[in-house]
């Protein structure tokens, strides 16, 4: 019977953590620049979550916790936070449909390198808010309880990004048009 009782947090960890899997892959690769460094920091992630799911509260944002024990990883083991990953490849494949044309599929993807590149260009502390708010499609309050930072914090933040990355596709295409 004992054996039972110690298998079911690890069961419970198991049903909380796996559906977070491809999300907490996709941020980490966002913040590392590198696809094995990223199954590493996840691997490490999981490891952390799994060995620290006693302290756990049942009935908190599991999500937020696990995002926060990613980054807090990331941070722990980067020295320089001005990497950013490309865009997946395979995530820049898409279905073509029959109005395609060679052409449309090209500006396509010349407006993607455009948004990549001033993605590149914001800080890390306003990338990571949001990417977390517009990729990962968290809350405020997810945010702010992943970054553990408050929510007010989260909203300048991500206002300050908005606001950063506008600038720079403006600059973007402003650059654009004085070369054609």
């Amino acid at each position: 019977m004992r054996a039972q009782d110690e298998r079911l947090p690890a069961t419970t960890f198991e049903e909380l953590a796996m559906p977070l899997f491809d999300q907490l892959y996709n941020f980490a690769r966002w913040l590392t620049q590198d696809t094995a460094e990223a199954e590493d920091l996840v691997q490490e992630t999981y490891a952390k979550a799994l060995r620290g799911f006693s302290s756990f509260q049942l009935g908190t944002n599991f999500r937020a916790w696990m995002y926060r024990i990613l980054r807090n990883s990331f941070l722990n083991s980067r020295a320089g936070l001005k990497t950013m990953v490309p865009i997946d490849e395979e995530d820049e494949i898409a279905i073509a449909s029959e109005v395609d044309t060679p052409e449309s599929l090209l500006m396509a993807q010349a407006d993607r390198q455009i948004m990549q590149d001033a993605l590149e260009k914001l800080p890390v502390h306003f990338r990571e808010v949001l990417l977390l708010c517009e990729v990962e499609e968290m809350s405020y309050q997810e945010i702010a309880e992943s970054l553990a930072i408050p929510i007010g914090t989260v909203m300048s933040r991500l206002f300050r990004a908005r606001k950063n990355l506008r600038a720079l596709l403006g600059q973007s295409l402003q650059g654009d048009r004085h070369a054609v």
